[in-house]
């Protein structure tokens, strides 16, 4: 059986340096998505989302894995875009405004069809609350500037200040400030946790 590694293909948007910022051409990617809003610390919605939508790209993955296409990868991290209807309230001390959708990117190889099959299977066997509001969708960010921090969220100011910095010095920012978590939080000590932050140019 084949086995895909996506993080090391997409190396470049997956693993930047945590030393500087780079610029990247982000392809069109397909992803399952969920939207919400409110502090992620706080919203069962927020996690409830994180359940659907691993328990659906687990899903997938196994099906792909016994289905003829007969190819095993690992399941992509997830990802959040964030943002709030009016920019200048974005405060990391409130985060009760905070707009986000949630996602976890999928194989080329993935159809509508595995998507749709995949749901129906989660639905039967777990039925999670958000999977009503799962949706297959593309996105493109192309043109992006990002950057690897290591540390909890909480300490993300200063990294997301010299992205920011970055971006200024080249043109202007556009479009939703995007995460990447490479770090599975509920088993990595806080210091450790990485995540890729981009910003579309």
């Amino acid at each position: 059986m084949e086995k895909i590694d996506l993080k090391k293909k997409l190396k470049h948007l997956y693993q930047p340096s945590a030393k500087e910022v780079v610029q990247v051409d982000v392809p069109t990617m397909n992803y399952l998505m969920i939207d919400g809003e409110g502090d992620p610390n706080t919203s069962q919605v927020f996690s409830d989302a994180v359940e659907t939508l691993f328990a659906v790209s687990y899903a997938v993955k196994f099906m792909i894995k016994k289905s003829p296409l007969a190819l095993d990868y690992g399941v992509m991290p997830l990802e959040g875009l964030w943002w709030a209807e009016d920019m200048s309230k974005f405060s990391v001390e409130d985060k009760s405004n905070w707009k986000w959708t949630l996602m976890i990117m999928q194989p080329d190889f993935v159809t509508k069809e595995m998507i749709d099959s995949a749901i129906s299977d989660v639905r039967k066997k777990k039925n999670p609350v958000s999977i009503s509001r799962l949706r297959f969708e593309a996105l493109s960010e192309g043109k992006c500037a990002q950057i690897l921090h290591i540390g909890p969220f909480s300490e993300e100011g200063p990294t997301i200040e010299k992205l920011h910095r970055f971006i200024d010095s080249r043109g202007k920012r556009i479009g939703k400030h995007h995460e990447i978590y490479l770090s599975d939080i509920r088993k990595a000590d806080p210091a450790k946790w990485k995540t890729v932050i981009r910003q579309p140019i």
